[in-house]
């Protein structure tokens, strides 16, 4: 293992985290500064267990896609053995990429500039003219970096370079059994990533996790979302996310704050729970959807309205800080670039039967799944995105310093703590959004204890 040098705890360049971050507002500095941004690149991505991709995208040994961990260049890889790295695209000569296509299948990399090979266990393979070097080759120093903690869970890669992280299911926690929920509900018990709407904003990426689990905003920032998922809805129909319209203080959707930055936002309590197509029902209107109903109606009546609600969106937000997001049937993935500049990947996702359980109508129902995954990142995303580019632009101000986060606070009937510690909320307060940063906080005044490994 190689020793990284991290940065001096508790304060950083000045900054002093008990005042930036208080119980009811945060400093705008959290957002705009430099030092910070590259701060937390160490202490949080570097820190806890990040996603770094799906085990559906590298199914087969050879397999690999690029990603990142914070601002590192991941080359995400199912070795030929089978067992699934993190390597870190840098060839260990110059720097250089060795990688440079998004995805594909490889037995060994070669980097473009001077030749150098490396396999795909990040061991070198090969160096050339290698009597014009004095050193041996056999030396791990010279294998590529890669992260020493790599894990899956249901599906889900993550790792980590902090060597002092508990485990993967120690830190998801509670939150991992939503998310377990949320794959249980399809055949054979997983997914598929499909392709992707990719977004970029000129924000910083805690912008998206701040807004993740918040149902305040709703009405007010999807407003034309709402119109166009009701256009076509008849008289007394709610469609989408209309049970937002009313009462939503008082409706029956709430949050949960799990721990370690992660939280769960629960809206099925507006769905008649086991009645079947009661999912389908609240689906808003998409190109080809009234096709694939008739089909599916016509060649599988007993079965429709199960096969109808396998395509409709499930009405539930887990967020796995720091950069996970499931939102209905997408796997939204956030990456940071710089200061004010974030990535958002929203991932369609598919059904699989290989047995055959949907008696032949998983095409029809990954084909509406398409289309309703077309929505969101189309028509609603681009709303968050324009608020988020706008805070940025308003936390320029420098004199005006605090943004708050104080709705639900010292309303203490509004929230309810059960034994393992899980605060319940209604989905319209910022108390997730209190607590994550609670846990922000601890994080970037904490040491850890970073480290890469190399193949020997």
């Amino acid at each position: 293992m190689d020793g990284l040098t991290p940065p001096p705890a508790t304060r950083i360049d000045g900054y002093d985290f008990n005042y930036l971050i208080q119980e009811d507002r945060v400093h705008r500095h959290i957002y705009t500064e430099e030092p910070i941004f590259r701060a937390e690149m160490n202490r949080v991505f570097g820190a806890v267990w990040v996603y770094l991709g799906h085990e559906s995208q590298i199914p087969n040994n050879d397999d690999y896609v690029q990603t990142r961990l914070g601002l590192r260049p991941i080359v995400l890889v199912r070795d030929s053995v089978g067992k699934i790295r993190a390597l870190y695209n840098r060839c260990t000569h110059r720097g250089s990429t060795i990688c440079r296509q998004p995805s594909g299948s490889a037995k060994a990399f070669q980097c473009p500039y001077h030749g150098w090979t490396f396999l795909n266990s990040g061991k070198i393979g090969g160096v050339p003219w290698p009597d014009g070097y004095a050193d041996d080759f056999s030396d791990s120093k010279f294998n590529l970096a890669q992260v020493p903690r790599v894990e899956s869970y249901r599906g889900f890669i993550f790792g980590t370079l902090n060597m002092d992280a508990p485990t993967l299911m120690e830190y998801l926690g509670p939150v991992a059994k939503p998310l377990a929920e949320w794959v249980d509900r399809h055949p054979g018990k997983k997914v598929v990533l499909c392709n992707a709407n990719r977004l970029k904003l000129h924000g910083n990426w805690k912008l998206v996790y701040d807004n993740s689990a918040d149902g305040y905003h709703v009405v007010f920032s999807h407003r034309s979302l709402l119109a166009m998922e009701n256009r076509l809805a008849a008289a007394g129909d709610n469609k989408g996310m209309t049970f937002y319209k009313e009462s939503p203080d008082s409706a029956p959707m709430y949050v949960y704050y799990f721990g370690n930055g992660h939280h769960f936002k629960d809206k099925r309590g507006n769905v008649e729970r086991g009645k079947p197509g009661a999912l389908w029902e609240i689906e808003g209107v998409a190109p080809g959807m009234e096709y694939f109903e008739e089909k599916l109606r016509r060649e599988h009546p007993a079965r429709a309205d199960e096969f109808l609600d396998l395509a409709a969106s499930e009405p539930m937000n887990i967020n796995v800080f720091p950069n996970l997001h499931i939102l209905g049937n997408h796997i939204q993935v956030v990456q940071p670039l710089s200061v004010a500049e974030t990535d958002t990947t929203w991932w369609g996702t598919a059904v699989v039967d290989d047995d055959n359980v949907l008696d032949g109508a998983v095409d029809d129902i990954n084909a509406i799944r398409m289309r309703t995954q077309e929505g969101f990142p189309n028509f609603g995303e681009v709303d968050d995105l324009m608020n988020f580019e706008q805070i940025q632009v308003g936390l320029q101000a420098e004199e005006d310093e605090w943004a708050y986060t104080h709705r639900g606070l010292g309303l203490s009937d509004r929230f309810s703590v059960d034994e393992a510690g899980t605060i319940k909320g209604p989905a319209t307060d910022e108390v997730f959004l209190r607590e994550y940063f609670k846990e922000y906080r601890r994080l970037m005044t904490t040491e850890p204890n970073i480290q890469i490994a190399r193949e020997t």
